[in-house]
């Protein structure tokens, strides 16, 4: 091809005119797609024999899709798609839903927190959270009202963060998190304490706290 980029049609099973295996024929730019195969699969912490080990292909072929040189056998989507954790429509497509949301791609962090020893992990892509032999639920974080915003000041080059949230055993604010960017810090909280936090003001991006009683709250900074 004259710009030197691969692209191939699915759908076409060798089946009578007019009938197809159910899955509308599309056609598939081969780069954007290995370009979504090797984000994916690292994002998911796989090297390419691995992937292709689930795949029961060899970990050249992955390579060859990754590079644009060639496309996966339509045989293979589904059980792609499922293995990186992404939709079908988006490898075909060549492209992702844009994750650029305030507070930057941190910001698709989820959190997890253990019901029975309190500890609390942070994923940034997919992921199964288990902790005392529980399989964990990433928690829904909610806008604060006014009344549960926290109180923030600009003190030199600090945000200052504090709250007159109960701070007691049976119900605090567990940790503290602000996302901006590619930056994630995480300040653990404990009860008893009153809360004062500083974290270093490097620009906007998302404050969230954990309180023990009513859940994930965030507000933008």
């Amino acid at each position: 091809m004259p710009n030197g980029r691969l692209s191939a049609t699915i759908g076409g099973t060798g089946q009578a005119p007019g009938k197809t295996d159910g899955r509308e024929a599309a056609a598939i730019d081969c780069e954007k797609t290995g370009g979504i195969i090797a984000r994916l699969r690292k994002e998911r912490g796989l090297t390419q024999r691995q992937l292709a080990e689930r795949l029961q292909v060899t970990d050249k072929a992955v390579s060859k899709w990754e590079r644009g040189l060639g496309c996966p056998d339509v045989s293979l989507l589904d059980r792609l798609a499922a293995e990186l954790g992404a939709d079908l429509g988006a490898l075909l497509r060549g492209g992702l839903p844009s994750q650029e949301k305030p507070g930057g791609t941190m910001k698709q962090a989820k959190y997890y927190v253990c019901p029975v020893c309190g500890e609390v992990t942070v994923a940034t892509g997919g992921a199964e959270v288990s902790c005392c032999g529980r399989k964990l639920t990433a928690l829904t974080a909610q806008k604060a009202g006014e009344e549960e915003r926290l109180s923030v000041e600009r003190v030199e080059d600090e945000w200052f963060l504090t709250s007159a949230h109960p701070m007691t055993k049976e119900h605090h604010i567990a940790f503290v998190a602000f996302a901006a960017g590619e930056r994630l810090q995480l300040i653990r909280q404990y009860p008893e304490w009153d809360l004062q936090v500083r974290i270093p003001a490097r620009g906007h991006g998302m404050l969230l706290w954990y309180c023990t009683r009513h859940g994930l709250f965030y507000q933008l900074l």
